[in-house]
């Protein structure tokens, strides 16, 4: 694999739907995701998976992506909402409670945000804890984002359970990576040091996120 990723661009009106969706992810960093995923996908012919979806903000270009290099792309979630998007939380919306079972569900307005991409036949949506999924997951990725719960605990069992999917082409992707613990929560950090003692190297920086590949020997 080149040292460069793809110079790739979503379509303007994905990368609008991107923008209009509910999440938190800047576009520069989308875009930078956007260009490892094509990357990856197109080299390796392989699915690209997300943990921590959300409302399906970054889900678009992922599956927009996917839709590019002819693979699918696949999201793990359970949405009921992490740690910081609890009532009470700072990250908390209420209008993403079920007025019915007084929990958080986001998978309605992910649904809603695909069917606006149009990309809805591109993405398969994993509804369940990804610690769970990826003990029965079975087969290679071309690339792994983790952007799910930002705790240690959550972190640390995304990282362990999906990296080893990653095909030997495949690229590992870390969202909140902050060095300053001024400026966000240092599990995924944390997460991103171990990686880079493993045998990953570092690819791209956007932001907080990192694009990681495996070290190649020689």
């Amino acid at each position: 694999m080149s040292d460069l990723l793809e110079t790739a661009h979503p379509r303007p009106e994905v990368l609008a739907a991107f923008e209009g969706a509910t999440g938190f992810m800047p576009a520069d960093e989308g875009l930078a995701l956007y260009a490892a995923a094509v990357t990856a996908a197109r080299r390796t012919g392989l699915p690209v998976l997300e943990i921590g979806t959300y409302c399906g903000r970054s889900a678009i270009l992922l599956a927009e992506a996917a839709r590019e290099a002819g693979t699918v792309a696949l999201t793990v979630d359970h949405h009921r909402g992490s740690e910081e998007q609890q009532p009470g939380w700072e990250y908390h919306d209420p209008a993403l409670v079920d007025p019915e079972v007084g929990r958080m569900d986001t998978l309605p307005r992910f649904r809603r945000a695909l069917h606006a991409a149009g990309l809805e036949e591109h993405v398969i949506a994993l509804v369940g804890r990804s610690p769970q999924i990826a003990a029965v997951w079975g087969g290679p990725l071309a690339l792994v984002f983790i952007d799910g719960g930002h705790t240690d605990e959550h972190a640390t069992a995304d990282y362990e359970g999906w990296a080893p999917h990653l095909a030997p082409e495949g690229l590992l992707v870390v969202h909140d990576v902050f060095p300053d613990p001024a400026d966000g929560g240092q599990a995924p950090y944390r997460v991103y040091l171990r990686a880079l003692a493993e045998g990953f190297e570092e690819v791209s920086v956007t932001g907080s996120l990192r694009v990681l590949r495996r070290a190649t020997a020689g």
